[in-house]
């Protein structure tokens, strides 16, 4: 599964990466440095999926007390906190040229920072051996809360005082239809890079715990 939804990845990039330079018009006010947007909506998307990934999964951990839940929390974490992180720093790139400052103190923006640091201290908790035991329960409990910051970064460029651009808004945040379609096959694409990308974390942590369990009961020495 892991190689099949990385070579899809790999083959869907060709024609996404043409519809971003090649089909897709250049954007009359913003110019060339706008399709950074095909890039940077994809990321801050799958960056979503990955922390409601992060809060079922959680929820789960929660009910039924399984490890695996847990490991694919901490997987979809991982994905998240590298995705949102990616999204930021592109978001930056494309604002310079366009607002002239690399950061601005913008609703979207801030609460999109503040979510990054909530699950990089997610991942840093994981990473401790603080709590022993509970620690898997802790972290859940955590991933569950953390969520409540997403829908609110999702909802800040239409319900407050925003510069930051509403791609899914009534009106479509003025997109051409070829925009759209480039936009959809980069959507798309990324989302298979991450699905093999998440796949293959979880698999890793599982072996990792294997390992770790065989060294526990003298089956290995370190």
């Amino acid at each position: 599964m892991i190689r099949i939804c990385a070579l899809v990845a790999a083959v869907l990039s060709i024609p996404a990466q043409y519809a971003i330079w090649y089909y897709a018009p250049v954007e009359r006010t913003m110019g060339v440095v706008q399709k950074i947007f095909y890039t940077h909506l994809p990321m801050a998307w799958w960056s979503f999926v990955s922390f409601f990934v992060v809060f079922v999964a959680s929820i789960l951990y929660l009910a039924k007390r399984r490890p695996a839940y847990a490991r694919l929390a901490g997987a979809a974490c991982e994905m998240g906190v590298l995705f949102s992180g990616l999204a930021l720093a592109t978001g930056m790139c494309w604002a310079r040229p366009i607002w002239n400052v690399w950061w601005t103190w913008d609703p979207r923006l801030t609460t999109t920072l503040v979510m990054w640091f909530v699950y990089a201290a997610y991942l840093l908790l994981r990473a401790s051996d603080i709590g022993g035991g509970r620690r898997d329960a802790v972290l859940a409990v955590l991933g569950i809360v953390a969520f409540l910051d997403v829908p609110l970064v999702f909802i800040s460029a239409r319900y407050w005082r925003s510069i930051h651009p509403a791609v899914f808004g009534p009106q479509g945040g003025g997109l051409e239809p070829e925009m759209w379609l480039a936009m959809v096959a980069n959507l798309v694409t990324m989302g298979f890079l991450w699905l093999a990308l998440l796949l293959a974390r979880t698999r890793q942590l599982a072996s990792g715990a294997a390992i770790s369990a065989l060294v526990r009961h003298g089956a290995i020495r370190n």
